[in-house]
This record gives structure tokens, sequence and C-alpha cells, in this order.
């Protein structure tokens, strides 16, 4: 059976197997649909405000793990017997 638009290989189901343009699409129906029922969400200014503080303070605890592994010369997908192992 051929894929739909992707090249990616094994199942040809569901949301995630389909092209880009049709996901977009089926999306932006459900978003028009549940504001018109009037379920839909919009940030408020506050909203955006809080959500970009938390998105800032993760990627700061992301860096300072960084660089703490490599000040330790530590590979954090490796458990340290394999570090010392080689």
């Amino acid at each position: 059976m051929p894929t739909q638009g992707n090249s990616k290989s094994g199942s040809n189901r569901g949301f995630a197997s389909m092209d880009e343009k049709k996901q977009k699409e089926i999306a932006s129906k459900g978003g028009k649909a549940s504001h018109a029922k009037g379920t839909g969400h919009e940030f408020s200014s506050s909203e955006a405000v809080e959500a970009g503080r938390k998105g800032g303070l993760v990627t700061q605890e992301r860096r300072a793990n960084m660089n703490n592994n490599a000040a330790n010369n530590t590979n954090p997908n490796t458990s340290n017997t394999e570090t010392h192992n080689r």
C-alpha cells in the first residue's frame, strides 16, 4: 500500500502518518469548530507571559545541566561504569 506523501516506512494509519498539509487542514477544522462552539481557548496576555516564563526556566535548567555534564566530562547517555571502562 503506498504512503500518503511521506517517506516514512511503516503503518499508513493515523494522524501522524498523514502528510503535513492534510494534518494542518484537519487541525484547522477542529480549532474553528471549537471556537464556533464556544469551547476554544485563547491565551490572555498574562497567560502568555507565564507560559514564556516557564519555557525560559526550562531552557535555563537544560543549559545548566549541559554545562555541568561538560564540566564533569561525562556523557549523560552513558553510565559511570561505561565511562571508566574505556
